[in-house]
């Protein structure tokens, strides 16, 4: 299904706060549920930190920048990546729940690519971690489809009109990763330090690297 141009091919512990600094209601409810399994002793909060860091950091967007600065070094492995993006970031160590089958897809001059999960909020973990708020509500799982250049202003992102928009639908058989185009300026930088521009919404879609200083 092809979307403002093509739709793609398929179908926390984080806490937020509203505008006055409040925590919302759905991070209430979390709180309210982690005390409860916590004092009945079914759960260790030490344990659970671990498991919440361990999403947020270490199975993160942190290993998805790594994935894309390496493709943006490496074209041998850019080949791979596109042969096999499930092998390809296995190859870097990624792989697990959520992960089972992966698929890259490449910004390029002129085309830019989009995620969306709009039955719930199927999303690549080893690569990217957990899911943000805002990529699990219903405005953003339908606007994502009707309006992706909207929605991406709304964050933004401002494209070129003649930029094609091809948004993917994962699903939990198939998770998309975006591998946005390398910023201008960066052919003196090693990996780690491309890995250091790129966010997790450029992987989403959502955003963009950062941009060099000049």
């Amino acid at each position: 299904m092809a979307h403002d141009e093509p739709h793609g091919a398929h179908h926390h512990h984080d806490h937020e706060h509203d505008a006055h600094g409040l925590p919302s209601e759905p991070d209430l409810k979390v709180r309210a549920i982690e005390t409860l399994l916590v004092e009945k002793g079914l759960i260790d909060p030490a344990a659970l930190d671990a498991i919440v860091d361990s999403y947020e950091n270490r199975i993160g967007p942190r290993n998805g920048a790594q994935v894309v600065a390496r493709a943006w070094t490496d074209p041998d492995y850019r080949e791979r990546l596109r042969a096999d993006s499930t092998a390809a970031i296995a190859e870097l160590g990624y792989s697990g729940r959520g992960g089972e089958h992966i698929v890259a897809v490449e910004n390029a001059p002129g085309v830019h690519n989009l995620i969306v999960c709009t039955l719930c909020s199927c999303y690549p973990w080893p690569v990217l971690g957990l899911p943000p708020t805002w990529y699990k509500s219903a405005a953003y799982r339908s606007r994502a489809v009707i309006d992706p250049r909207g929605v991406l202003a709304d964050f933004g992102v401002t494209l070129p009109a003649d930029t094609e928009i091809r948004v993917w639908d994962s699903t939990s058989e198939i998770r998309y990763i975006v591998i946005p185009e390398r910023p201008a300026g960066t052919e003196h930088l090693g990996v780690e330090e491309l890995a250091a521009l790129v966010t997790r919404d450029s992987m989403v879609g959502m955003g963009l690297p950062k941009a060099v200083a000049a």
